[in-house]
C-alpha cells in the first residue's frame, strides 16, 4: 500500500526530503502556512526589482549537484549558477577595501599586502581547512546522530586532537594571523553559523575552504530559482503542495502521528516530516508527553541572531560594490557583545551589502541596481517602526562615509525585515533569522535530534537540527530525514 508523508514547512529542508520520497513511491503532501513556497528563501516582485529577502550566499555546490544526482539530474537542469569573481569585497573603513577571488593565488597576494608572511599563513590555513572539510563531508556532514557516542568516535578524538577542532575560531586563527583585518576575513563566516568567532568551534575553518577553494556562487534569478527548482522537481514525482495552511497540531495516536491538523482540515498521515521550527514544532503543535524537549531544555540553549535587512531597488548603478560587500568595523567585538552578551541595537555595526544585479541583468532594469543591507542583530530586542528607521538612516550614513556614495535619493522601492517579522513568518523563537548557534555543545550530536524518540514515525528537518545551520546544511537535513522514513517503511 501506498503510504502518505505529510510535510510540515516548504523550507529548502522539507522540499528536499518531499521529493525523495515522492521519488521512493510515497504519497507525498507539503504543508505550508505562508502563500510561498522556500521558507526563508523569500523573494518579492516590484517596480521591475526581484529582491532576495532570505539566503543570498550559495556555498557548497557540490551539495546541491550530489543532490539532483539522486534523480538523475544536474543543477544546470534547473538553473543556471555562475561563480563570481571576485567573490566578495571588505572594507574595514573609509575606502579601505580589500576584494577576494574565486584564484586562491590572488587571495595569498592579498594577505601578504595585509601583513608579512600573510600569503604563506594562509596557504598553511586553507590547507588544514581543506583536511577537516574533507573529512566533515566524508564522515560526519551526512550523519544522524543519536547519541554523543555517535560523535565521539575513535576516529572524531583522533581528528580533535589533530586539527585542535575543540579551541574557538578566534584563538585557532590567531595561530596564524596577527594582523586584525586577516583574521575578519576568516572569522566573518561564523556569523553564517548563528555564532561570533569567540564561541564557534575551530572546526569551522572548513568554511573558508568552502569559500576559497569550492567557491562563491549565485543562481541566475535569484534564490527564488533554488526552491523553484524543488518544487518543480517534485511535481513532477507526484507531490502535492498546499499553501496557506497554518498548522494547528500533530495528532497522535498510540504513540504514533495519525495526521496534521491545519485550521482548515486534516491531513491523515503514516509519516510526518517537520520541517516548521523545530521549537514552535514540540512546544506549540505536539502534547507534552509527546516532546522530545521541554522549556528548561530551549531555555539553556544560545539562540542565533535575527537580522534587520532593508532592500532597496535604485535608479542608479552604485559603482563601490561587488555582488557581495561586507564592511567590519575595527571594534567589532561591541557587535557581537550586543548580540550575544548584553543584547540591544549595535552601536557600531558591521553588515553586510548584497548588489546580485552586479551578476545578474534579470533582477532590475538596465541602468538599475537592486542593493540589500543586512545587520545581524540580536534576537528578542524590540523593533519598532520608529527604531528601525533611526538605524536604516545611521547605517546609510555609514555607507555613506565608507563608500563616498549617497543612494537615499535614489531609491524607487524598499522593503523592510527584522526581528518581529522572523518570528510572524516563520514562527522563530525571539524572531532568530538562524536558529541554534554552533557553539560547541549544539554542534553535530548536540543538535536536537532528527527524530522523535516518544513518536515512532515524526521526524524533523531544518536549521535547528543535525547537521545545522545554512541551505546546504538543511538540504541534508532533508536527506537525512527522508533516509529515516524510508528504514521506517
Amino acid at each position: 500500500m501506498t503510504k502518505n508523508v505529510v510535510v510540515i514547512g516548504s523550507g529548502i529542508g522539507g522540499l528536499s526530503a518531499a521529493a525523495l520520497l515522492a521519488k521512493e513511491g510515497f504519497d507525498v503532501t507539503v504543508l505550508e502556512k505562508n502563500a510561498y513556497f522556500g521558507g526563508r528563501i523569500r523573494v518579492f516582485k516590484d517596480k521591475g526589482f526581484t529582491v532576495d529577502a532570505g539566503p543570498s550566499w550559495y556555498l557548497m555546490p557540490e551539495v546541491f549537484e550530489n543532490y539532483f544526482s539522486l534523480f538523475g539530474k544536474k543543477v544546470s537542469d534547473f538553473y543556471k549558477l555562475v561563480r563570481l569573481d571576485p567573490s566578495y569585497r571588505v572594507y574595514f573603513g573609509n575606502k579601505d577595501y580589500v576584494d577576494i577571488h574565486s584564484d586562491v593565488e590572488k587571495n595569498y597576494d592579498v594577505f601578504e599586502k595585509i601583513e608579512k608572511n600573510g600569503g604563506e599563513s594562509l596557504k598553511r590555513y586553507i590547507e588544514q581547512a581543506g583536511m577537516k572539510y574533507q573529512i566533515a563531508m566524508d564522515q560526519f556532514i551526512y550523519k544522524d546522530y543519536r547519541t554523543i557516542f555517535d560523535f565521539l568516535s575513535l576516529r572524531t578524538i583522533f581528528a580533535g586532537m589533530k586539527f585542535d577542532i575543540f579551541s574557538n575560531l578566534d584563538d585557532f586563527i590567531k595561530k596564524y594571523f596577527k594582523d586584525k583585518r586577516s583574521r575578519q576575513l576568516l572569522e566573518y563566516h561564523s556569523v553564517f553559523l548563528g555564532n561570533s568567532p569567540y564561541f564557534t568551534p575551530s572546526l569551522y575553518t572548513i568554511l573558508s575552504y568552502a569559500d576559497m577553494i569550492k567557491g562563491i556562487w549565485y543562481p541566475i534569478g535569484g534564490f527564488g530559482e533554488v526552491a523553484n527548482a524543488f518544487v518543480k522537481l517534485g511535481k513532477s514525482l507526484g507531490e502535492k503542495y498546499l499553501t496557506r495552511q497554518r498548522v494547528i497540531s500533530i495528532d497522535v495516536k498510540d504513540g504514533k502521528a495519525i495526521g496534521v491538523k491545519t485550521e482548515s482540515d486534516f491531513f491523515e498521515a503514516d509519516f510526518v516530516i517537520a520541517n516548521s521550527d523545530y521549537m514552535h514544532t514540540e512546544m506549540e503543535l505536539l502534547d507534552p508527553e509527546y516532546r522530545n524537549y521541554d522549556m528548561k531544555y530551549w531555555g539553556k540553549k544560545v539562540f542565533g541572531p535575527s537580522m534587520f535587512k532593508f532592500c532597496f531597488g535604485l535608479d542608479k548603478k552604485v559603482d563601490s560594490l561587488l555582488h557581495h560587500t561586507l564592511y567590519f568595523d575595527r571594534d567589532w567585538e561591541k557587535h557581537f557583545d550586543s548580540i550575544f552578551k548584553d543584547p540591544k541595537w549595535p552601536e557600531s555595526p558591521s553588515y553586510y551589502i548584497g548588489t546580485p544585479s552586479k551578476s545578474d541583468p534579470t533582477i532590475a532594469e538596465s541602468g538599475k541596481e537592486v542593493v540589500f543591507f543586512l545587520v545581524p542583530i540580536a534576537s528578542g530586542i524590540d523593533d519598532p517602526l520608529d527604531k528601525r528607521l533611526i538605524f536604516r538612516s545611521k547605517i546609510l550614513q555609514n555607507f555613506k562615509e565608507i563608500t563616498g556614495e549617497d543612494i537615499e535619493s535614489h531609491i524607487e522601492y524598499e522593503n523592510m525585515c527584522t526581528v518581529s517579522d522572523c518570528q510572524k513568518m516563520f514562527n522563530a523563537y525571539k524572531g532568530t533569522a538562524l536558529g541554534l548557534a554552533h557553539t560547541l555543545n549544539q554542534s553535530a550530536a548536540f543538535r536536537p535530534l532528527l527524530i522523535n524518540k516518544k513518536v515512532d514515525n515524526l521526524f524533523y528537518a531544518g536549521q535547528m537540527t543535525q547537521p545545522g545551520v545554512g541551505v546546504p546544511m538543511v538540504l541534508i537535513s532533508g536527506q537525512l530525514a527522508a533516509n529515516l522514513v524510508m528504514v521506517k517503511r
